[in-house]
């Protein structure tokens, strides 16, 4: 798409002058709803894997990780589709195949059975997933142009949408666990049932200057553009830092407290963090830091929170001192997200051809999945591996390290999208 440059200082000075439209509230909202259902159940899948159907570590790893994939890995099959057809089928066969995952896993008590329903929840999210993220993106430029202020600041409306719905979900299904994992199951799909209907409803049939794609050859375009796979192989980095929410997060939590009860509390300060200073956060990056620098901020903060656990792993500290670093992980880690994912995600507008932003959107999100999904496995196996505590967290402080190495070095406007 042809654009101005995000985050200049100023675009990010300009009062907003232009409300949002009715469509793009309504995106907002969907993502509260979308992340209010699936955060029911998200957070106590690996202790449900591990404890209540017994798989060993690396298998629990896996089968986050093929979740990840199945979701993040096919979004380029949900933007193109998006692009083709428009965002409402694609929304609405992604709510029914979502619906009948979650009914799926809380019966599912063999592994074969897990992993079908767990890549069910994922290609669910593979298909409304970048067909809404595409759309506020674009709607998020127009609103640029139409003069209403910073593209980032809609994404970071986006995010806290999101996060207020991650804010809720666990501590929804930590009430539901009080019966069994199949009942918070249950409820996901509740949910999803109600925004189904929802959405069959409010949105549009068609959206006013949305040109559908015919013609082939996009995928041959991404794949020379350089600038797009570096970003999007930072962006897989720091998915798979903060994938360690779901997998090393529970069992450092599990060790210091002997349950994994603080949990959904830590869950619901992330998101709190986000709901309350994600806007603030977002506006003084984008007067302070250009894009690239934002970014590079934001995964130096994630790795300080993996720091911040293995410093503290050799005292091996247990009850409410030895949650504080995981505390400080959270806190850390949800900084560099506030820092990470807006601006990423405001990025993409700029590097994609005119017409193919569902693609491209799909594509951030498919590259990221694939590096989840080959590091999760092997996170999986290295917190098995019976090394000294530290060490496993110190590798994973690597990671946003080396993402940081990865963002391009310009941050620019194109029309063509070659690198």
């Amino acid at each position: 798409m042809t654009t101005t440059a995000t985050g200049t200082a100023a675009t990010a000075k300009r009062p907003a002058r232009t409300p949002l439209s009715p469509l793009l509230r309504l995106l907002v909202l969907t993502q509260l709803a979308f992340n209010l259902g699936f955060y029911a159940v998200l957070p106590f899948l690996a202790e449900h894997l591990g404890d209540g159907i017994g798989m060993a570590g690396w298998l629990v790893g896996l089968v986050l990780g093929l979740r990840t994939f199945s979701q993040q890995g096919l979004f380029v099959v949900g933007g193109a589709l998006a692009d083709r057809h428009g965002i409402r089928p694609v929304v609405l066969a992604g709510c029914v195949l979502r619906i009948a995952g979650f009914l799926w896993l809380g019966y599912a008590d063999a592994t074969w059975s897990v992993v079908a329903a767990v890549l069910l929840i994922g290609f669910a999210a593979a298909l409304f997933s970048p067909a809404v993220e595409s759309e506020v993106a674009r709607q998020a430029v127009l609103w640029e142009e139409e003069g209403g202020g910073d593209r980032t600041r809609v994404l970071a409306l986006f995010t806290v949408a999101g996060q207020a719905g991650a804010f809720v979900g666990p501590l929804l299904g930590a009430l539901l666990l009080g019966v069994d994992f199949r009942t918070a199951c249950l409820a996901g799909a509740g949910i999803f049932v109600l925004v189904l209907a929802g959405h069959a409803w409010l949105l549009p049939q068609h959206l006013p200057g949305r040109a559908r794609v015919h013609a082939r050859g996009g995928a041959r375009l991404l794949l020379r553009n350089r600038r797009f796979l570096a970003l999007a192989c930072a962006y897989g980095a720091y998915l798979l830092a903060y994938n360690q929410f779901y997998l090393a997060l529970p069992a450092e939590v599990e060790r210091a407290a002997g349950s994994q009860a603080p949990l959904a509390w830590l869950f619901a300060l992330s998101s709190l963090l986000v709901v309350t200073a994600q806007l603030p956060v977002t506006r003084w990056s984008g007067r302070r830091l250009a894009p690239r620098r934002s970014m590079t901020a934001g995964l130096v903060l994630v790795a300080a929170g993996f720091a911040a656990v293995a410093l503290a792993r050799p005292a091996g500290w247990t009850g409410v001192t030895g949650l504080l670093p995981a505390a400080g992980f959270v806190v850390l880690l949800t900084l560099g997200q506030m820092l990470v994912a807006p601006v990423a995600r405001a990025w993409v507008p700029d590097l994609a051809e005119e017409g193919r932003l569902g693609l491209y959107t799909g594509a951030l999100s498919s590259v990221s999945g694939a590096v989840v999904l080959v590091g999760s496995s092997l996170t999986g196996s290295l917190l098995d591996s019976g090394l000294p505590a530290a060490v496993p967290w110190l590798v994973l402080a690597a990671v946003p390290l080396l993402a940081a190495l990865l963002l391009p070095r310009r941050h620019e406007a194109t029309s063509s999208g070659t690198g």
